[in-house]
């Protein structure tokens, strides 16, 4: 494929103003959710190729995400896109103020491989909506989605339009390298800053969703049986192959084997005493990923899980103890099945911890205690997060999602999605049948007396 092509061709079509109408652009919507539906069983089996995925997941966190983005989306976009009508100060009489929603043009989305179908077209829902045209690059380590994608999406949609593109770094960079209007990055902080520094050479706007070192706080006063059935849906969801999943456990060690005691018996409720033979248990994605979580767990305390079978790509849900600041497993993020312990007596310890390291996309805490929950919310800096729960702040079209310092920058979902691809131009209509002769030279006392009554 020829990237400077198809870029170009999608700017031809962006400057016909077909996007930009709102009737086409519902229209694009409808067109996605009918795609969707009809290509439902086939989005799930190459999920299951490519993760393992079971129906029920595939659906919950991907399939059905995506749908319900969509209606949120469809039904409200034409309210999103009016002008917004603003005061006009005083002395501006007398005019008319307001902004106009307006695409940003042919805009790239870089989706990954851990959530392939939902973060590639949830960020195209928004970029539809906006009124843009849109180039997907897909992700090579989930090829038997990112192929049922490039069907679905040319079924679909021309390519002057939405076009998706299949390849492996030097696609990437080919594609970087374009004149685009916006980049839409899901990945990590490491790939986010070369996105950025590609994008800082055009001076393309950017959203970038990242990931981090998450971290889950356990209070003493949490409601421990609760918490630990939370912690393990959250943790080990998709294999803890999650962005905002709980990277490691902070808890607090008058309740530590308590509560040690509870995760390992939600681990074995939910996956069953033999979890590699769990035909609903997702696999790592790839062999290089699998080895890297294997060497993190050498050498560490188990006390739960840390079996593997290199055949099917799966390590157990493991649980670490006895962990410090210092060991391997904490000098990157996990993405995968394993939850270390850290202990700690007070929440000043907690928030020394946190506050050492990068501001992370998400936060839980589980407590009780609302000084606690004041303490935690005021103090420490995140992208989103739960008390009392982990990863369903997602699960809304109704709240922004997106990083804060080195977890990302930008937020996406519902409205929020139709914002990051809209700019916002600000206009002045101004009527001629009076015209204040303040500003105009010649300036003297009395005008600067008018001045400072208009401008204080």
């Amino acid at each position: 494929m020829d990237i400077s092509k198809l870029v170009n061709k999608q700017k031809e079509f962006f400057e016909t103003g077909k996007t930009k109408d709102i009737n086409f652009r519902i229209e694009s919507l409808n067109k996605l959710y009918r795609a969707i539906k009809k290509y439902e069983g086939k989005i799930g089996e190459a999920l299951k190729k490519d993760l393992n995925k079971s129906e029920f997941e595939s659906y919950m966190t991907e399939i059905g995400m995506a749908l319900s983005d969509l209606s949120f989306i469809k039904k409200r976009v034409k309210r999103w896109s009016k002008d917004k009508r603003v005061l006009s100060p005083l002395s501006q009489f007398h005019a008319r103020s307001f902004i106009r929603k307006e695409p940003y043009g042919v805009v790239l989305i870089m989706s990954p491989w851990n959530y392939p179908f939902l973060l590639c077209i949830e960020p195209l829902i928004g970029a539809i909506a906006a009124g843009n045209c849109a180039v997907l690059k897909v992700a090579e380590d989930s090829p038997h989605t990112s192929q049922i994608i490039t069907e679905m999406i040319s079924e679909t949609f021309p390519e002057e339009y939405i076009a998706v593109v299949n390849g492996d770094k030097e696609v990437a960079t080919e594609l970087l390298n374009q004149k685009l209007d916006y980049i839409f990055f899901t990945g990590g902080p490491t790939v986010g800053k070369i996105v950025m520094e590609k994008a800082a050479k055009n001076l393309i706007p950017v959203t970038l969703e990242l990931g981090g070192k998450s971290p889950c706080i356990v209070e003493e006063s949490a409601d421990l049986k609760v918490a630990a059935k939370r912690i393990v849906f959250g943790k080990y969801l998709n294999s803890g192959q999650t962005c905002v999943a709980p990277d490691y456990l902070l808890l607090q060690n008058s309740v530590k084997e308590e509560f040690e005691e509870y995760i390992k018996e939600y681990i074995t409720l939910f996956y069953t005493n033999d979890p590699l033979r769990n035909e609903d248990y997702t696999n790592i994605i790839n062999e290089r990923h699998f080895n890297r979580l294997v060497n993190l767990i050498k050498g560490e305390k188990i006390i739960h899980g840390g079996d593997i079978d290199r055949e099917t790509l799966k390590i157990e849900p493991t649980v670490l103890d006895k962990i410090t600041l210092d060991s391997p497993i904490m000098q990157e993020e996990i993405f995968g099945p394993i939850l270390p312990i850290i202990s700690f007596d007070s929440i000043e310890e907690v928030k020394d911890i946190i506050l050492k390291k990068e501001k992370p996309l998400a936060l839980y805490l589980f407590t009780k205690n609302k000084k606690v929950e004041k303490d935690i919310l005021r103090n420490i800096s995140f992208g989103s997060g739960c008390i009392n729960d982990t990863i369903i702040q997602l699960a809304t079209s109704r709240m922004p999602f997106g990083g804060v310092g080195n977890s990302g920058m930008g937020a996406y979902h519902g409205k929020y999605s139709f914002d990051t691809f809209t700019h916002e131009k600000s206009i002045v209509k101004k009527y001629n049948w009076i015209d204040l002769p303040i500003r105009y030279m010649p300036y003297n006392d009395f005008k600067m007396k008018l001045l400072k009554i208009f401008l204080k």
